[in-house]
C-alpha cells in the first residue's frame, strides 16, 4: 500500500539520480500534511541529510494569514553563506525566492511555543539576514503544478538557501520594505511590501509549535525563512542572481 514511505523513497531516488520522478502516480499516498511531514523525516533519514536532535535551518511560510503555514527543515549542504557559487550543485529547476530569515535569539520550549503570540515574536528574534531560495523540485510536474501534498513532503519544494551577513533585529514597517532583485544580464525588479503575511516574524508561532509539537527544545540561534517577496521568478544555468533589501543587507548567488 502506498503511503508516506513511498513517497520518501521516490523523494531520495530523485535525489541520488539527479533527476525528477512523476509525482502523479503518488497523488493519493499522502492524506494529510502530517503524512507528508513524516515523509520528510523518512526521506532525511534514508537520504542521510537527517541532522541529530532539532534542525539548525528552517523555512516556513503560507500564501497568507488566513492559509496554512506549511514548513521545512532544510538540508545542511544546500546552505551557503553569500556571496555563494552553485555552479557544483545540481538543480532540476532554478526558481528564485528573496527572502528574510531570521535567528531566534533565545531557545524555546514546547510550553513557550503554544503560549507565544504574534505580537510577541519580534521579541524573540536575535538578527536578520536578507536570503534567497533556490526552489526546485524532485518531482516532474515541477514546484508550481506538482500536488500540493508531494511539493510538501518535498521540503516544500526546496533546493538551496543562501544566507547574506546577519544584521541585529528590529522591527520596521514592512508594508514600505523595498526588495531589489537582479536575475543574470535582466533589469532590476523592485517589489515594496509584498510579504504574504505582512510581516516575516509572524509566522514564528506557527513554525514554533510545528518543531515542539513532539516535545522538542527549539535550540537559540535556528534560523528560518519566511518566504518570498518576489514570488518564483525564473533563473537559467550561469546567471547571478543578487536580492537586496534597503535597511537590511543583500545576498547573491552565481548558479
Amino acid at each position: 500500500m502506498e503511503g508516506p514511505e513511498s513517497v520518501a523513497r521516490a523523494i531520495v531516488q530523485a535525489r541520488a539520480q539527479q533527476r525528477p520522478v512523476a509525482g502523479a502516480p503518488l497523488a493519493q499516498a499522502l492524506a494529510t500534511p502530517e503524512d507528508a511531514y513524516w515523509a520528510q523525516e523518512l526521506a532525511a533519514r534514508e537520504g542521510g541529510w537527517s541532522e541529530d536532535g532539532v534542525p539548525r535551518h528552517w523555512k516556513s511560510g503560507g500564501p497568507s494569514r488566513e492559509g496554512a503555514l506549511t514548513h521545512a527543515p532544510l538540508p545542511a549542504g544546500g546552505i551557503w553563506m553569500s556571496p555563494a557559487d552553485a555552479r557544483g550543485f545540481h538543480f532540476n529547476a532554478r526558481l528564485i525566492e528573496a527572502e528574510v530569515a531570521l535567528r531566534l535569539a533565545r531557545e524555546v520550549t514546547p510550553d513557550a511555543a503554544e503560549s507565544m503570540a504574534p505580537e510577541q515574536a519580534p521579541a524573540w528574534v536575535e538578527s536578520m539576514c536578507v536570503s534567497i531560495e533556490v526552489v526546485d523540485s524532485r518531482w516532474a510536474e515541477g514546484a508550481r503544478a506538482a500536488p500540493a501534498l508531494l511539493k510538501l513532503a518535498d521540503l516544500q519544494s526546496h533546493g538551496a538557501l543562501v544566507l547574506g551577513g546577519w544584521v541585529p533585529f528590529q522591527q520596521r514597517d514592512w508594508s514600505q520594505q523595498q526588495c531589489v532583485v537582479t536575475i543574470g544580464k535582466g533589469l532590476p525588479q523592485t517589489f515594496r511590501g509584498t510579504h504574504s503575511l505582512a510581516d516575516p516574524t509572524w509566522l514564528l508561532p506557527t513554525w514554533l509549535r510545528h518543531v515542539t509539537r513532539f516535545g522538542a527544545t527549539v535550540p537559540a540561534g535556528t534560523i528560518v525563512t519566511t518566504g518570498t517577496w518576489c514570488g518564483m521568478l525564473v533563473a537559467e544555468v550561469g546567471d547571478k542572481v543578487k536580492a537586496v533589501f534597503e535597511g537590511i543587507g543583500e545576498a547573491e548567488v552565481q548558479l
